[in-house]
C-alpha cells in the first residue's frame, strides 16, 4: 500500500480536504483520511481524479494547424474535408503517428478517459497501447444510404472485431442530423437497444446552418449534400429544431450524448432535461469553427447535465482539458468552480459508462489520479484549477513512486 498526503485532496464526491491523505493498493483507492504515519508528503499539490475529455476526434490529429478559423461552420467543414482527402489511407503512418502523439499529449495534461469519435477505428489499438481509458464512438454517415441496416450491421462487425476490452469500449454513433438519414438513425438506434451496456453520441444543434436545414431543407448544408452526391429526394424538411427532429425519431435518451448544442433553445433544453440527457460542451472548438460560443450558464440553469470535450486538433491548439476548463470558466463566470470540475471528472465518467470505476476519489475505485502543482498564493483551490493549468504542472500519481510526469517528480 502507498499512502500520500498533499496540500489538497479533491475527491469530487465530497468537499476538498486541506492537508488530506489518500492510500492506494493494487491500483485502487483503499483509504481517504486515516493515519499519516509512513505517508509520502507530496507538498503543495492538489490530488484529484484524472480528467475526462468526453468528445474528441483523435484520428484528425494530423490536421493540427491545417484548418484555419472560419466565420461559418460550413466553410470550416469544406476546408477540413479538403485537407482530410489528402490522407485517403487511414493507415497512413502520418495519421497514425499524429493520433499517437495526440493521445500522449492528452494524458500528459491529466486526461485519463476520453470519448473518442472515429470513422476508421484506428484509435482503438492506439488507446489500448497507451493504457488510457476510452469509449470510442464508431461514427456513421449516410444521408442517402441505400441499405441502412447493412451499414449498421457492417459497422457492428467492425466494432466487434476491434475488440476494445474493459478499458477501451466501442459502440456505434450517428454523426449529425444533416448527414444521417432517418433510416440510418433507426438502424443505429436498434443497435444501441441491442447492446444495453453501450452509450452513443451525436453532434446536435451545432451551427445555424444545421438548424435552418432541418427546419426547411435549404441553405449551405443542402448545397453541400448536392455537391457530394449525398442528397436524398426522399427526405422531407420537418419544420422543427434538430432536437425535436431526433426525439421524434426516437434517437435521443440518457445513453446518447448531445455534443455542442450551441444553438439549443430553451424548449430544446427542457426536452433534453426531460429525456435525462447530457450535453458535451466544446467551447474552444466552437469558436474556431465559426458557430459561436455555447450558452453554458443557460445549460446549467436549465438543469441539464454538462460535461466537456476539446473536439479535435483540427479545431483546437491542444487537447488540454484544463485549458478547456479555463474557457468554460470565462463563458460561465457564475457557475461554481466545483460544478465545472465535476463536469470534467465525475459527470464525464458517468456519461461515458465508467462512473463505477473513475471520476472520483472513493474507496474501491481505480486510483487513476493526478497531482497539480500549486503556487504559494492559492487560496481557492477549485477556482485555481479552472483558471488554466499548463501540462508541466500536471503529473500522475504512481503508487510506489510518488508523482511522476511532465513537469516534476517527488
Amino acid at each position: 500500500m502507498s499512502t500520500y498526503t498533499a496540500e489538497w485532496i479533491l475527491p469530487i464526491a465530497g468537499e476538498p480536504v486541506h492537508r488530506g491523505l489518500v492510500a492506494v493498493a493494487d491500483g485502487r483507492v483503499v483509504d481517504l483520511g486515516g493515519r499519516a504515519e509512513g505517508a509520502v508528503d507530496l507538498g503543495r499539490v492538489a490530488i484529484l481524479p484524472a480528467l475526462v475529455n468526453a468528445h474528441t476526434h483523435l484520428e484528425l490529429s494530423h490536421l493540427r494547424d491545417a484548418v484555419p478559423p472560419a466565420d461559418r461552420f460550413i466553410d470550416w467543414i469544406r476546408a477540413m474535408l479538403t485537407r482530410r482527402r489528402e490522407f485517403p489511407n487511414p493507415d497512413d503512418s502520418r495519421v497514425v503517428s499524429a493520433a499517437r502523439v495526440g493521445i500522449a499529449e492528452a494524458r500528459a495534461s491529466g486526461t485519463g478517459l476520453v470519448g473518442d469519435v472515429s470513422n476508421t477505428l484506428l484509435t482503438v489499438p492506439l488507446l489500448r497501447e497507451a493504457g488510457i481509458h476510452a469509449h470510442v464512438f464508431h461514427e456513421l454517415l449516410g444521408f442517402n444510404a441505400a441499405d441502412p441496416r447493412a451499414i449498421a450491421h457492417a459497422a457492428r462487425v467492425r466494432v466487434d472485431a476491434a475488440g476494445g476490452g474493459p478499458h477501451v469500449r466501442v459502440s456505434l454513433a450517428p454523426h449529425a442530423p444533416y448527414s444521417v438519414s432517418p433510416a440510418l438513425f433507426g438502424a443505429i438506434r436498434a443497435d444501441l437497444e441491442a447492446h444495453p451496456g453501450d452509450v452513443s453520441s451525436v453532434h446536435l444543434a451545432e451551427s445555424p446552418e444545421e438548424v435552418r436545414f432541418i427546419a426547411d431543407g435549404t441553405g449551405p448544408w443542402r448545397t453541400l449534400l448536392d455537391e457530394l452526391g449525398a442528397w436524398s429526394d426522399s427526405w422531407t424538411p420537418v419544420g422543427v429544431s434538430p432536437v425535436v427532429y431526433l426525439d421524434r425519431l426516437g434517437c435521443l435518451g440518457r445513453r446518447v450524448l448531445a455534443v455542442h448544442g450551441v444553438q439549443f433553445t430553451a424548449a430544446d433544453l427542457d426536452r433534453l432535461r426531460a429525456l435525462d440527457m447530457t450535453i458535451v460542451a466544446c467551447p474552444r472548438s466552437n469558436r474556431h469553427v465559426g458557430v459561436g460560443s455555447p450558452p453554458i450558464e443557460t445549460f446549467y440553469a436549465a438543469g441539464v447535465r454538462v460535461i466537456f470535450g476539446t473536439d479535435s486538433l483540427a479545431s483546437v491548439p491542444d487537447l488540454n482539458m484544463f485549458a478547456e476548463l479555463a474557457e468554460v470558466r470565462r463563458l460561465a463566470p457564475r457557475v461554481p468552480a466545483r460544478r465545472l470540475l465535476e463536469g470534467a471528472t465525475r459527470a464525464g465518467a458517468d456519461a461515458l459508462g465508467f462512473g463505477d470505476q473513475l471520476g472520483t476519489i472513493e474507496v474501491g475505485k481505480r486510483a487513476l489520479l493526478i497531482a497539480v502543482r500549486l503556487p504559494d498564493a492559492v487560496g481557492d483551490v477549485e477556482e485555481y484549477l479552472v483558471s488554466g493549468i499548463e501540462p508541466d504542472a500536471v503529473s500522475w500519481l504512481e503508487p510506489g513512486f510518488g508523482i511522476r510526469g511532465s513537469g516534476f517528480e517527488s
